[in-house]
């Protein structure tokens, strides 16, 4: 007779407990970990704050919306709300593949597919650094659940939906006009897709669409060039690589976990009499089956396509949108019957995938320091420099810190962590701060800061060349939480005093 674990009587008996444990449980743990050990955003985060706190319409990183709401969520409860956010969007990508899913392999194999979301590091590891691609993942996966009910179970109501979600999706990314596109070609080469065409509802739904994209279409011409230069600076996340070769590959090991799921649960190689608990579902249509396989691969081969085609990344250096189809679309090839065979030694690798990564990064923080001159973002002291910068200009001025500049993370980290949240003036590239300039840190005073190398804390050329009046402080050295062999952070600033 053969043994069924407790997990697979779960899955058969109570799919929807499993799906929701599974979410909430990969989201408190990459909420927690980085609300308790991290001491600095990891990532763009800082900067994404620094955009976000002036409310403006666009960037050079892209469109406003995730610069919008992380700013809201770090004023409502500071890193923790942030963190909480970024994992609010990946549990409502997985509810919405869970969904689509269960609309077309039904309850148990949807579940299934989530399962192997986990396996999906795209999905985990960075999945704290909130930004664009973090809030488009769960407006990628609406898009593709409200346009399956629209054009695919003929909810004609859901084409609104559908509207809202993709222009939703453009104010979060510009990655979102690859779905786009990919949603009208489908449409039209489907037989079903047309005969949707002929209600009003789907050109209705495109008068919203324009309502909600148009402050953003409106403020693009106009930083035309500021769009053009962020498109040009995402390429250097591909290092020495061709960007479309760097997205080959960064597709590839974002994977690697499901293909180690995948591989295991068939019992390659097995014997023949071999035992397995099965899991079955009805049929799957052929439309259905199409659509799936067609959003699952096509985004992917898009954006490789861009990215060999244009020589850069653009919004695609973060690969999170272009996957969210990726477990279901192994499910439905999986057939009508699925065999999990090996399900104990299944589940304790899916809850490693699960558990180890957050675990290993805090096992780094703790003992790579002791090892390695290893500068980790995550473990600088955004707090305590933040509190040292912020009080030290209102004891000299009499007046709160109003503007940061210097080095873009430094500069960033300090406005964040400043008691009066001061604006920050991208010394490094003035035209992409337009809210500030160097008469108004001359007016109403600032802090410059930069690393410095030495103990003299020599300013950079290009900072002296824009404020010639600074004198260069001695550094200031912080240490970290856990310094271990690593040396002091050298911090070298100038305090521009108030001339109103």
């Amino acid at each position: 007779m053969h043994y069924v674990s407790l997990i697979i009587e779960f899955l058969r008996g109570r799919p929807a407990v499993v799906f929701w444990t599974v979410a909430l449980a990969q989201a408190t743990l990459w909420t927690l970990i980085p609300a308790i050990f991290y001491s600095a955003p990891p990532g763009e985060v800082p900067l994404l704050l620094a955009i976000g706190h002036e409310f403006v319409l666009g960037s050079y990183l892209g469109p406003p919306l995730a610069f919008w709401l992380g700013e809201i969520a770090f004023r409502m409860a500071g890193s923790f709300g942030l963190y909480a956010l970024a994992q609010a969007c990946i549990v409502t990508a997985y509810w919405a593949v869970f969904t689509l899913g269960r609309d077309i392999v039904g309850t148990r194999h949807a579940v299934l597919g989530i399962l192997l979301m986990v396996g999906i590091a795209a999905f985990t590891v960075p999945s704290p650094d909130f930004g664009p691609a973090v809030l488009a993942a769960p407006l990628w996966a609406l898009a593709l659940l409200h346009y399956w009910r629209a054009a695919g179970q003929g909810q004609r109501g859901a084409w609104f939906l559908l509207a809202l979600d993709l222009g939703l999706l453009l104010l979060a990314s510009y990655a979102g006009l690859i779905l786009i596109a990919l949603l009208i070609a489908f449409t039209f080469a489907s037989s079903r897709g047309r005969r949707a065409l002929f209600d009003p509802e789907p050109w209705l739904a495109v008068l919203l669409f324009v309502i909600v994209v148009f402050p953003h279409a409106a403020w693009l011409p106009s930083a035309r060039d500021i769009v053009v230069s962020g498109f040009n600076d995402s390429s250097a996340a591909a290092g020495k690589l061709p960007p479309g070769v760097w997205l080959c590959v960064a597709l590839v090991l974002s994977h690697l976990g499901l293909g180690l799921l995948v591989a295991l649960a068939s019992g390659w190689p097995r014997q023949r009499r071999e035992g397995a608990p099965e899991i079955e579902r009805n049929p799957v249509e052929p439309f259905a089956r199409r659509f799936v396989y067609f959003f699952a691969l096509a985004p992917a081969a898009c954006a490789i396509a861009i990215a060999f085609a244009s020589g850069g990344l653009g919004p695609l250096d973060r690969v999170a949108p272009l996957v969210v189809l990726s477990g279901l679309a192994v499910v439905v090839a999986a057939g009508d019957q699925v065999l999990l065979y090996r399900e104990r030694l299944v589940s304790t690798v899916w809850v490693g995938l699960l558990v180890a990564p957050p675990a290993l990064v805090v096992l780094g923080l703790i003992v790579l320091p002791w090892m390695v001159s290893v500068e980790l973002k995550i473990a600088q002291p955004a707090n305590v420099e933040g509190q040292f910068f912020g009080e030290n200009f209102q004891r000299r001025t009499g007046k709160k810190l109003n503007f940061v500049t210097g080095d873009a993370r430094l500069a960033s980290l300090v406005a964040l962590a400043s008691p009066s949240r001061p604006h920050v003036y991208f010394a490094w590239a003035p035209e992409r701060s337009p809210w500030a300039k160097p008469d108004d840190i001359v007016a109403q005073g600032g802090v410059l800061i930069w690393p410095a190398s030495d103990n003299t804390g020599t300013p950079p050329p290009t900072l002296k060349a824009q404020f010639p009046a600074m004198v260069a402080e001695v550094p200031r050295l912080f240490p970290r939480s856990i310094q271990g062999f690593l040396p002091l952070i050298r911090v070298g600033w100038s305090v521009i005093r108030p001339t109103q």
